[in-house]
């Protein structure tokens, strides 16, 4: 499929949606929040994917809504504020139902809407120069669906600080690192594709089956109790008990050898 404000490349086993409107920020658009949808589908439904790694374009890597295009096209804000309201938002691989493992590389500035990809990324890469605000207290709009799922992941004090301080501070990488928002500052940003790349490559090397399996039940884990979400990961474990990859990982590892996961088995 050809896209207008994004580009989705393959390299290897590893996918690449890159949001490709520099010019303003990669801020979405109605093209985009319509082409987000398609592409991470597209994505997730390509067995020779095995992981996808999110970017930007240019200065930044997402700056949220595009809201003076949208206030233009005021059907597609309608569309919009319909998901908002409803909570069926369509922009990120969680939103989506993608259990292939994400990696957000963020290479700039993240702002506002932005800052869903990172929340719900599975492993956050920055820039050395990446910087993070949430400016929507200081336009009049309330902070919710991208600190409410940040704060599941990482300390409630920043997060708020965040959310509360708005446009008038920004989080630079290291901070973003010391808070556990990311797990890996590149620098110099010049390679940050390169070692994004060169994690999901690795990522890539183990079972699909069960990287996915495995997403499902850490992701299940922050939405139940701890009771609930152990017998939910339970279900996850037992559910590949039987799949050819449980056989072949062993065997490989005993033969010395790189593992040939069957790529026609999903759970």
């Amino acid at each position: 499929m050809t896209y207008t404000t994004l580009l989705v490349e393959r390299r290897g086993p590893v996918g690449w949606l890159i949001f490709n409107r520099p010019d303003i920020g990669n801020a979405m658009d109605a093209a985009m929040l319509a082409e987000l949808e398609l592409a991470w589908r597209e994505l997730d439904a390509d067995p020779d994917v095995r992981v996808i790694v999110n970017t930007g374009e240019g200065d930044a890597f997402q700056t949220g809504l595009d809201v003076a295009q949208l206030s233009r096209d005021k059907e597609a804000l309608r569309e919009q504020s319909r998901r908002t309201r409803r909570a069926e938002l369509k922009l990120t691989a969680w939103h989506n139902g993608v259990w292939k493992p994400v990696i957000a590389a963020v290479n700039g500035v993240c702002a506002g809407g932005g800052l869903h990809f990172v929340a719900d990324a599975d492993i956050v890469v920055v820039a050395s120069n990446a910087t993070f605000v949430d400016p929507h207290v200081s336009i009049g709009q309330v902070s919710a669906y991208e600190t409410i799922a940040l704060a599941r992941k990482v300390p409630m004090e920043s997060i708020s600080r965040m959310a509360l301080v708005g446009r008038y501070e920004r989080m630079d990488a290291a901070r973003a690192y010391a808070l556990g928002i990311t797990s890996q500052v590149v620098d110099p940003p010049e390679q940050l594709r390169h070692e994004a790349q060169a994690l999901a490559e690795t990522i890539a090397r183990n079972s699909p089956a069960a990287l996915r399996a495995t997403k499902r039940a850490l992701w299940g884990a922050l939405e139940l109790g701890l009771e609930d979400a152990c017998r939910a990961g339970a279900r996850e474990l037992v559910g590949m008990w039987g799949h050819p990859d449980q056989e072949e990982g062993p065997r490989a590892f005993a033969e010395k050898r790189d593992p040939v996961w069957d790529s026609g088995h999903n759970t």
